[in-house]
């Protein structure tokens, strides 16, 4: 998941990548840097999104040396966007692209669904685990949140996606976007957020 606060974004996820009910890895970095300060949050198959984002990435590095400035937040999205739709029949990827970039002078979050569209919105959920947590996600939200907020926000909506979906688990990792920079934050199994589990 990704929420746009003003002066940046923060982008989080899970840890656990399944193959069917067996769990492959429980440490996994969903989590890819595609450019400086623009990540994207992958979901679907692990060996589609990782080769889209590759790709991407490539693409952004050639931006960056051709027009001698990183790639604005919404190029990289139609970047992803452009090849997740001529491919939508072969690819199962889910992406969320989040960033900060001059042009907007802030931060962008773009959801790029399973068959291609790309939407810009001020948060985006996605993966099996998200369709646990619409209902708290538009309960919680709201509009110029600090900071704090966004970090609780979204920590606290992967908690539940992960306590409810048998496919999200492990630890959260996150990242905070702005114009200084990116800041990692990790969060281990023992310090999730606890809600009521009857």
């Amino acid at each position: 998941m990704a929420v746009q606060f003003d002066g940046g974004v923060i982008i989080g996820a899970d840890s656990r990548t399944t193959t069917g009910s067996y769990i492959a890895n429980r440490v996994t970095d969903k989590l890819t840097m595609v450019h400086d300060r623009v990540y994207c949050c992958r979901s679907g198959s692990a060996a589609d999104t990782q080769a889209v984002a590759d790709i991407v990435h490539y693409y952004c590095q050639m931006f960056d040396v051709q027009n001698g400035e990183a790639p604005p937040v919404k190029v990289v999205a139609s970047m992803f966007q452009e090849i997740c739709y001529q491919n939508k029949d072969g690819l199962m990827a889910g992406i969320i692209v989040a960033g900060w970039d001059k042009k907007v002078g802030g931060g962008s979050v773009y959801n790029i669904s399973l068959g291609g569209s790309m939407n810009k919105q001020p948060f985006a959920i996605g993966g099996s685990g998200s369709t646990y947590i619409y209902g708290y996600c538009d309960a919680s939200y709201h509009e110029n949140m600090t900071v704090t907020e966004c970090i609780e926000f979204t920590k606290n909506a992967i908690a539940l996606a992960m306590s409810r979906d048998g496919s999200s688990g492990g630890c959260i990792r996150l990242a905070v976007i702005t114009e200084q920079g990116v800041q990692r934050i990790f969060v281990p199994g023992n310090e999730l957020p606890t809600f009521f589990e009857g």
